[in-house]
């Protein structure tokens, strides 16, 4: 028989999907569509039905596979490969580890190492189902080691399940056995009480196939008592692994009306295609020993058809044997040497399944007559049991020599780590008293700079806003008002004094524009509200918008909001090229938001340096310790969030 040992998929929750589809892809009605069909499309019914569930498992991926046509950031399309590569985990192992590597590269791209390990795990165990253990190990030693230096104990105990798995599936029992008690040490608590009944469940299968059907249903009792502690989700998960292996020991041991029992409860509580696959296969078994050829023969089939979704060696290789054993039975003999044959030539390399496939082969041809086939399969089926008995003592001898040298190895780092633990607490303590005093004295340089600064800062707007004020009073009252009795002495001199009339009276709109710049009365009157509106009129294309409590605040801030609208308002009608500017003021109990948002031609934040009209904004925000936002790119126009503390 095959082996089944558990492990367990990561998944990733689809509320991301939703969640970045709704945020990212609602700007047309061709992507609300797709917002739809994704939605549809991740709406899984479990039915059971191998082409429900793979048109299920396609859509999802089609799905995931349109959103990387989006504009995403680069920790989006990180999860988005993983995600797929999740999908594709129980069908093609070449795609999961292909999306696996490119979520990889993100990863580090982003020196986002948390996210590593998983990545490393799922990896190794598509490698360890591709029976490529030596390229699994690499990864999946790769995920303990980046969970151990992260001290993220989680990831730490799901890298060793995983590497108890692959020396399972490899055959590496006492390995296996010593990293699986090894969890359950680690694990045998609520948190990572999915691991704990993972490491029973296995140690049981290891157990039945060493011949220890007691013990072996000793850590199943304690697996079925653990799954019904932890509720309905891991009762759904977990126990249909664990009745099979109810099966699989009251069928070693003959009981075949308890191992019937079990396998029927296994079917009815189907969760995943492997369980679903052995589950078959065992009620083929069964019914096979029951002389049943009717119902064994639908059962074989059924299993191989679970396989075929697999595209699985071993799980061909155990149903393909079953079938071949059923058409035996029912004295089909070319059926069974046929079926036989293709689980051979499947993989000619698992000399554990090739012994029992070549006697069907050998039998079959026996009860044809076809002595010549005959001959050659008794003499091929007696060099793969001398290649068997030779595999099995080298398998032994090597696995207590990885179990040696890992020992070894555990001894002398714990031998390492006493003789250095003195000189890194002393090295940490120096450290932490260097920083400490750097941080101290850092801190306090650095308040004495903000504290001149903001002094400074302080001074030379309440000179400005003095000088704004007398410049505007000049102006206006002075300037302006001769100019205005200039143009009426003109006026009564004829009309042929119209063209310097004019003259006069666009100077005296300029003049009358820089003093309300400079200082206008209505936001001395009536506050920013109404002074920004004032602003906004004189030009088109600009819109003001308000929210909120239209109230009085403190007299800097009022100056501070006006001030940089004045500059940014001007600044997009000069040199963007906007068709549209949009003012919108928001005012709360606690704050005021200013934002200035045009369609104009953007610049590049990296390349263009910021001008003097950018830097005296950047400083009047400072000095209310407020806080600036400025978002442009070429073509995409231009962006400034401003937000202000009100005091009361």
């Amino acid at each position: 028989m095959s082996r089944h040992f558990e492990y367990t998929h990561i998944y990733c929750s689809d509320t991301f999907l939703l969640i970045l589809m709704t945020m990212r892809l609602f700007s047309n009605l061709r992507n609300i569509l797709l917002v739809i069909f994704l939605f549809t499309g991740n709406v899984t019914v479990v039915t059971g039905e191998d082409d429900n569930h793979k048109a299920s498992w396609i859509c999802k991926i089609d799905s995931l596979k349109l959103l990387l046509n989006q504009p995403l950031s680069e920790k989006q399309k990180m999860e988005i490969y993983y995600e797929i590569s999740d999908k594709y985990n129980s069908y093609e192992q070449d795609s999961t580890i292909a999306y696996a590597n490119k979520a990889i590269a993100v990863a580090l791209n982003l020196n986002d190492q948390t996210i590593l390990p998983d990545f490393y795990v799922k990896i190794g165990v598509a490698y360890c189902f591709k029976n490529n253990y030596d390229s699994a190990y690499i990864y999946l030693y790769r995920a303990e080691e980046s969970a151990v230096k992260q001290g993220n104990k989680e990831k730490e105990i799901t890298a060793l399940s995983m590497i108890a798995f692959g020396y399972a599936k490899q055959g590496k029992y006492n390995t296996a056995i010593d990293y699986f008690l090894k969890v359950l040490k680690m694990s045998d608590n609520d948190r990572e009480s999915e691991r704990y009944i993972m490491a029973l469940v296995n140690l049981c299968e290891i157990n039945r196939r060493l011949g220890n059907t007691e013990i072996a249903i000793q850590y199943l009792n304690r697996a079925e008592v653990k799954c019904k502690q932890l509720g309905e989700s891991h009762f759904r998960w977990r126990m249909p692994h664990i009745y099979n292996e109810y099966a699989f020991n009251y069928l070693e041991r003959g009981n075949l009306d308890e191992a019937l029992r079990y396998a029927l409860k296994a079917e009815n509580a189907n969760c995943g295609v492997v369980n679903f696959c052995y589950t078959k296969g065992l009620l083929a078994t069964i019914y096979l020993q029951k002389n049943d050829f009717d119902r064994a023969l639908q059962y074989a089939e059924e299993s191989y058809e679970q396989a075929d979704i697999l595209k699985d060696n071993n799980l061909y290789a155990y149903s393909g044997k079953i079938l071949s054993d059923v058409f035996m039975e029912q004295k089909h003999f070319p059926e069974a040497e046929a079926e036989a044959l293709t689980v051979w030539q499947s993989d000619s390399t698992n000399i554990d399944e090739s012994r029992e496939v070549v006697e069907n082969m050998a039998l079959a041809n026996i009860f044809m007559g076809n002595k010549e086939k005959a001959a050659y399969y008794l003499k091929k089926f007696s060099e793969l049991n001398r290649l068997y008995s030779k595999k099995s003592f080298q398998t032994t001898v090597s696995d207590l020599a990885v179990k040696y040298e890992t020992e070894k190895k555990e001894m002398q780092i714990s031998s390492l780590e006493k003789q250095r633990i003195l000189y890194i607490i002393t090295g940490i303590i120096g450290v932490l008293l260097a920083i400490i005093v750097g941080l101290v004295s850092w801190h306090k340089i650095r308040r004495e700079q903000l504290k001149k600064q903001l002094i400074a800062t302080n001074a030379v707007l309440e000179w400005e806003e003095k000088e704004r004020k007398r410049f505007a009073n000049e102006l206006h009252d002075g300037i302006n008002s001769m100019l205005s009795a200039l143009k009426i002495g003109l006026d009564t001199t004829g009309h042929h004094m119209q063209n310097v009339g004019d003259k006069l009276d666009e100077c005296i709109e300029t003049i009358r524009r820089m003093a309300h710049g400079l200082m206008p009365a209505s936001l001395e009157r009536f506050g920013m509200k109404a002074a920004l509106e004032d602003h906004c009129r004189l030009f088109p294309n600009v819109h003001f918008y308000f929210f909120g409590e239209d109230r009085r605040v403190e007299k800097k801030v009022e100056l501070v909001i006006f001030y940089c609208a004045y500059e940014l308002v001007n600044n997009s009608a000069k040199h963007s090229g906007a068709k549209n500017t949009n003012v919108q003021l928001v005012q709360g109990e606690k704050y005021v938001s200013l934002t200035v948002q045009d369609d104009g031609c953007g610049f590049n934040m990296d390349a263009v340096a910021q001008g003097s009209g950018l830097k005296n904004i950047s400083n009047r925000v400072i000095s209310c310790n407020g806080k600036i936002d400025i978002a442009s790119s070429p073509g995409a126009g231009t962006e400034t969030i401003i937000e202000l503390r009100i005091e009361n």
